[in-house]
């Protein structure tokens, strides 16, 4: 008789519930989003399916609605009843025996969940740590993959040095992005990022950003840069969708700037909300 172990009980394998033979599950083989709403709205809806889009089509992942998936956020957000909450979900290749090939007549598997946001202003305030760490990662970053083993043990690296966040630094020594951010570094009045390739999440709340400082008249340049250059940077700060901008006062135990939030951060901060606002 074919089995399965879940904890001490063993099944039949007939009768396993199809979560516990999601693709998802055996191979990291889906695709997630995460968003936010701000004050009862939420942000960049579009932008976020638009990825997902991608991501779906990048690892061939069919018959996926994305209206229904629309329909599917918008009533789970309207059912919480949550002002300012954090949206994720994922979306999986589908359930079958384990097999690294796949049955085209698969059905994709949804799964999503609201929570409520923490208040961040305190964060945002002071500002935070990071820390240095490997990007362990595929050379697929710009698909927003299940697959996030590596950003997992750079993030506790992070938190068992004290720090927010990790930043992750390619085999050439160039700065990529963060483990689930993306990082920015203010230099001679201009802001600086890693341009977008196939290496970097093409981050909504980057493109935001990036949007805000030029609605402020602030210089950017999507140029990538070394830890050593991020150490000795005016200002630093990191994009995320649950925080939006958060500063960065200390990269791997170097206190930037005066060790506050900077003028450009402060300023990227006031002009993201007008975002927020519509």
């Amino acid at each position: 008789m074919e089995i399965a172990m879940i904890q001490d009980s063993i099944v039949a394998f007939n009768e396993l519930e199809a979560v516990y033979l999601d693709r998802g599950m055996f191979f990291g083989d889906g695709v997630y989003e995460v968003l936010r709403s701000y004050d009862g709205k939420i942000f960049a809806l579009e932008e976020h399916l638009a990825r997902l889009s991608h991501s779906l089509a990048e690892i061939g992942i069919d018959g996926v609605d994305i209206d229904a998936v629309r329909r599917r956020v918008e009533e789970s957000f309207r059912a919480a009843g949550i002002a300012n909450a954090k949206i994720y979900f994922h979306i999986t290749r589908g359930s079958a025996m384990r097999s690294h090939a796949w049955n085209e007549t698969l059905k994709p598997n949804f799964f999503l969940t609201v929570t409520e946001l923490e208040d961040d202003s305190q964060v945002k305030a002071k500002g935070i740590s990071v820390s240095t760490y490997p990007d362990l990662r595929w050379k697929r970053c710009d698909i927003k993959s299940l697959n996030l083993l590596p950003n997992v043990l750079a993030r506790q690296d992070a938190e068992k040095k004290g720090c927010s966040e990790a930043i992750l630094v390619d085999e050439a020594g160039f700065i990529t992005e963060g483990a689930a951010s993306a990082f920015f570094a203010v230099l001679e009045k201009a802001i600086r990022t890693a341009p977008l390739r196939a290496n970097i999440l093409p981050s909504i709340t980057r493109k935001f950003a990036i949007e805000a400082a030029r609605n402020t008249g602030v210089a950017v340049v999507e140029k990538s840069l070394t830890p050593q250059e991020a150490a000795v940077a005016d200002e630093l700060f990191i994009t995320v969708t649950t925080k939006d901008i958060v500063p960065v006062v200390s990269f791997d135990d170097k206190t930037i700037g005066d060790g506050k939030p900077g003028r450009y951060t402060k300023l990227l901060m006031e002009q993201f909300r007008t975002f927020t606002l519509y």
